[in-house]
């Protein structure tokens, strides 16, 4: 007869626990004797991974920042060759022969011309192509400008705080409290003539404060860290602290931002073109300015206006969808 061990006895149970342990590691085919203390909390290491490499590793595989970025890479080059790209001359009134005031006020689709032409004769597509340039430049200069102004606000605010901090800010809150459009379009209306770059500094002003609010958040949280305190205790000077400590760490969502203030500059330049309070000059070609021009035959030849609009939504969904993508990758607190 088998004797059952007891189990209230010290030695049984220790015995039992060993061989539930042998049994176990035998069976995941690790042996005890190759087990050792040094290899307890061993943790393999492993290269360090910088903060732009792992927003791009996120990046590359969100379609939706690809999107956004296949539609401005596009509008980019677009706008670059445009001119080789354009199939005819867009000041050349190339079908005026077809143009009647009473009957056929606007040329239909036709062979070479597959977006028919506009009021004077001049082919829609080709304008649409050139316009894609002039469209670039204003949004870019104005997002530029806003920036640099912004840049200045922000830093002198941010950096100095005190009286400096209070007087910018509220500068910054009365600019803030008028609805951007209606501000460009006032400072738009201020000059004598209004030409390409009463736009680009209309829309200038209106993005100043975008910047300077941002910019300001960011260094007032670098004021407090670790670096910047180490600095200041090392009798480091101020100008030195903000330019080469404090201003490179506080530009990352600063201009995250301007790939989505870009979008909203396209879109403010059209509607101040649309209002006529942009370039009178159509020979240089322009979406908004375009869509202005189509409201007179907007009733019997709706596309006049429909391409253009379709040409600045898709832009601006392109840098919107990479800017939001974009900040969502560098924010901490959005990282999944």
């Amino acid at each position: 007869m088998t004797k059952v061990p007891n189990p209230l006895n010290p030695k049984a149970r220790k015995q039992r626990i060993d061989d539930l342990a042998a049994s176990s590691a035998s069976s995941s085919g690790v042996a005890l004797a190759e087990r050792s203390v040094s290899d307890a909390g061993h943790v393999e290491e492993s290269a360090g991974v910088s903060l732009i490499a792992s927003a791009w590793r996120r990046l590359r595989g969100n379609p939706v920042f690809l999107l956004g970025a296949t539609i401005s890479v596009l509008f980019i080059l677009l706008a670059i060759f445009s001119p080789l790209l354009a199939p005819h001359d867009p000041t050349a009134r190339l079908l005026i022969d077809q143009v009647r005031p009473q009957s056929n006020p606007i040329p239909g689709a036709q062979p070479g011309y597959p977006l028919g032409a506009d009021s004077v004769g001049r082919d829609i597509l080709s304008r649409l192509i050139v316009g894609s340039r002039q469209t670039l430049v204003v949004g870019v200069l104005a997002t530029l400008f806003g920036f640099a102004g912004g840049l200045t606000l922000g830093t002198l605010s941010g950096a100095f705080g005190g009286w400096v901090d209070s007087l910018v800010m509220r500068l910054v809150d009365v600019m803030l409290s008028i609805p951007s459009l209606l501000l460009a379009v006032s400072i738009a209306a201020l000059a004598s003539k209004p030409s390409q770059w009463t736009v680009i500094i209309a829309i200038a002003v209106v993005q100043v404060p975008i910047f300077a609010r941002l910019l300001r958040g960011s260094l007032l949280a670098q004021r407090s860290s670790d670096h910047v305190l180490a600095a200041r205790a090392l009798g480091v000077k101020r100008s030195a602290i903000v330019f080469r400590h404090m201003l490179p760490n506080a530009l990352g969502p600063v201009i995250v931002q301007a790939t989505l203030v870009l979008a909203g500059a396209i879109i403010d330049a059209a509607a101040l073109s649309f209002l006529g309070v942009g370039n009178p000059d159509d020979r240089q070609p322009e979406w908004g300015q375009m869509l202005g021009a189509a409201q007179e035959y907007i009733y019997d030849h709706p596309a006049l206006a429909i391409w253009p609009a379709l040409c600045i939504i898709t832009v601006a969904l392109g840098f919107t969808l990479m800017g939001e993508s974009l900040r969502e990758a560098l924010d901490p607190k959005s990282r999944r």
